[in-house]
């Protein structure tokens, strides 16, 4: 815990059926004040693992990322809240750094946290997946998600620090795995699109959305971002990553 003359911190995550990664993620962050997961229905013992590691758990109907993230938020108590995903876990070095960082006068409000990326068992260093940093530690009421259909991140008030640790995020443990959430992913991206008119309705259009902008994607991240030097999981990743982007410009194309 945080000494008694510090600030408190909060951890507030989302959950939906996380047994496999819950474990891992709570266990690094069990130092913390309090622990807040708001859950939409799991039924694989989630919530159960949750409450036995001492958190705080509310079950509420799925709003969106945004706005189940906003509402774990606003159920912390804490001085300051640390905003992590169910497959994410802080490293000793971050944890240390951020209880030192509470124990004094923090400069800013919120601060950044780098993030380091797993895929397929390896880390991914290069192709634009580190240091990946991501808005997570803030002062409570000082940062929250705009609301975003997909890949949401924080907004927040003033001025925003760095941190030098970093969080472990297993995000895509097999190749189904990654398939099944881009499947998911591009389908709410692609529904964004076609509320924005951006559905590539003529020939051209298609072509340069649907064709042209997931190779150019592939190039820029997997040669001139050094994607390549991650090995064979670096090549899957950068190759199925330009097929996401294929399939959202596809699937706007069909909502057309």
């Amino acid at each position: 815990m945080l000494g008694s003359m510090g600030k408190t911190l909060s951890v507030a995550m989302i959950a939906l059926n996380e047994a496999e990664n819950l474990p891992r993620t709570l266990a690094s962050v069990a130092w913390a004040n309090e622990v807040v997961v708001v859950d939409s229905g799991s039924t694989d013992g989630t919530q159960e693992i949750a409450r036995r590691a001492g958190a705080r758990v509310i079950e509420e109907p799925w709003k969106g990322f945004a706005g189940q993230k906003n509402s774990a938020i606003g159920h912390a108590t804490g001085d300051w809240v640390l905003s992590l995903d169910a497959d994410e876990e802080v490293g000793p070095e971050l944890a240390a750094e951020i209880r030192g960082l509470l124990a004094g006068e923090p400069e800013f409000g919120a601060y950044r946290v780098r993030r380091l990326n797993h895929f397929m068992g390896r880390a991914l260093r290069h192709g634009g997946y580190w240091p990946d940093p991501k808005l997570r530690l803030f002062r409570r009421g000082a940062a929250w998600f705009p609301e975003r259909a997909v890949h949401e991140s924080m907004a927040a008030e003033g001025a925003v620090g760095e941190l030098k640790g970093h969080l472990v995020h297993r995000c895509y443990p097999t190749l189904e795995e990654y398939i099944e959430h881009m499947n998911r992913y591009s389908s709410v991206a692609a529904a964004g699109l076609a509320a924005k008119g951006r559905t590539s309705g003529s020939l051209g259009a298609f072509l340069w959305n649907a064709v042209a902008n997931p190779a150019a994607t592939f190039a820029y991240n997997y040669f001139f971002r050094l994607g390549f030097m991650d090995g064979r999981e670096g090549l899957v990743q950068h190759l199925n990553h330009s097929v996401y982007v294929h399939w959202k410009y596809v699937k706007a194309g069909e909502r057309q």
